[in-house]
């Protein structure tokens, strides 16, 4: 079982207990307003993201994380690694994302859970590059971005929504540098 700690998170796998804990999660349209067409997920549809995100760790040997606070248990979001089909201008890529309960933005953890995600995916995953897709306006996730030290690689709209989206990436001789 693929498990991640850093000094305050615990990044792995996930369980069915997590469940509730995420679709509370997504259902909060100020988290949800920044991810795909903004529109927030219930129960059953949480359930059909886990199950894409296993899915994913399965075939691709990467996913998304559920992440937890590692002092207490409670799950606070997820970051990971996904492949972004939805993106075929892109393509192929893998990208790196997040997503965290509102009552745990602001204190560094989407930093520190995406920086522990991206040397994985450059150092255990062996992948030569990473990709970040972040919607136009979304600041704290431009901040977390710069920490991970991506370069801007241009802008594109989403395929859907057609909302502004900033592309960036890193390889791993940026990475090592």
């Amino acid at each position: 079982m693929t498990e991640i700690r850093t000094p305050r998170l615990i990044l792995r796998r996930w369980s069915d207990d997590d469940l509730v804990p995420l679709s509370e999660i997504h259902a909060d349209p100020e988290v949800m307003r920044w991810i795909d067409d903004g529109s927030t997920l219930d129960l059953d549809a949480t359930a059909e993201a886990i199950e894409r995100w296993e899915d994913e760790w399965d075939e691709e040997g990467f996913g998304l994380f559920a992440v937890e606070l590692l002092a207490s248990g409670e799950l606070i979001g997820a970051v990971g690694l996904s492949v972004p089909e939805h993106l075929p201008q892109v393509m192929p890529a893998v990208e790196i994302t997040w997503r965290l309960g509102r009552s745990y933005w602001g204190q560094g953890y989407a930093s520190e859970a995406a920086q522990a995600t991206l040397e994985f995916a450059l150092q255990d995953r062996g992948l030569d590059r990473v990709i970040c897709v972040n919607r136009a306006g979304n600041e704290d996730s431009e901040n977390v971005i710069r920490k991970l030290g991506m370069a801007e690689d241009g802008t594109l709209n989403h395929p859907e929504s057609g909302a502004l989206l900033s592309l960036h990436s890193i390889d791993l001789t940026e990475y090592e540098a």
